[in-house]
């Protein structure tokens, strides 16, 4: 694909996930399936805002637990509040690392570059589907203290990678380099909760945007040999709630998350 392309014929996750929560940087093409998705789950957006508050509670738990290194794998377009926002209010000092691969993405990478604190932010594009590609980049191999800590989090993207043990492999080598007390902190798409869900699954794939449901168990999976917190793989808006969290419809939530060190 051409450097810049956005593609705007085609849907794209990113841009389907912008509208769904009222945002403008979507075209035709991700209108049509965004409408098509809510015919199958009007909640979805309320799903989304849970998963984007999940990750301000997972980078605020693990900034708390001392960790200033942030790895963001497949972040997405600027949603604010951004993760190095959460962390670098907390702790100024903290470095993070974004990674993408979205051309979108990319476009909007200036609002992901203005830090909040004094430490480093950067952008890297890079696909997740390379872990190697990522780690040797000099964002990560001079941008980071690989003697101390780092977050890697993957939140809402890994439903994208459909094959399990592809899956598992990709975490596998990117937490290889990171030290013990470093953590895993992700979310994926499930349908146990509402099975409507699955026809918002099969929208997705019908229009060559590939996505899978997984169970707990099968999220849980994902976490093989790393060390859970409590209270372990649980719906988003279960994972350490906030106010913005109570009253919240388990059938409106459909991604399961957790954070785990290693």
């Amino acid at each position: 694909m051409p450097p810049g392309d956005l593609q705007t014929d085609r849907p794209h996750s990113a841009r389907i996930y912008d509208y769904l929560l009222g945002g403008k940087d979507n075209f035709e093409a991700d209108r049509r399936v965004a409408e098509e998705i809510l015919k199958h789950t009007p909640a979805l957006p309320i799903s989304m805002r849970a998963n984007r508050r999940f990750m301000a509670k997972v980078v605020g738990f693990l900034a708390d637990r001392g960790i200033r290194q942030f790895l963001d794998v497949g972040t997405g377009l600027p949603t604010s509040p951004n993760l190095h926002e959460v962390v670098q209010r907390m702790v100024p000092e903290a470095t993070v690392v974004y990674v993408d691969n979205d051309p979108l993405v990319l476009s909007h990478a200036r609002a992901l570059l203005t830090p909040v604190g004094t430490g480093a932010v950067s952008y890297l594009d890079a696909d997740l589907r390379q872990p190697e590609s990522i780690l040797r980049d000099d964002a990560v191999v001079k941008g980071f203290d690989l003697t101390r800590p780092v977050a890697l989090t993957i939140i809402a993207v890994l439903q994208h990678v459909i094959d399990d043990d592809q899956a598992r492999a990709i975490i596998g080598q990117l937490m290889a380099p990171l030290p013990a007390g470093s953590a895993l902190a992700l979310s994926a798409v499930t349908v146990e909760n509402d099975p409507a869900g699955a026809g918002t699954v099969r929208t997705y794939n019908q229009n060559g945007v590939p996505v899978i449901a997984r169970t707990r168990e099968g999220v849980e999976a994902l976490f093989s040999g790393f060390d859970l917190v409590e209270p372990g793989v649980v719906p988003v808006h279960h994972w350490k709630p906030v106010a913005a969290d109570k009253g919240v419809d388990d059938a409106a939530v459909y991604m399961y998350g957790g954070v785990a060190l290693k």
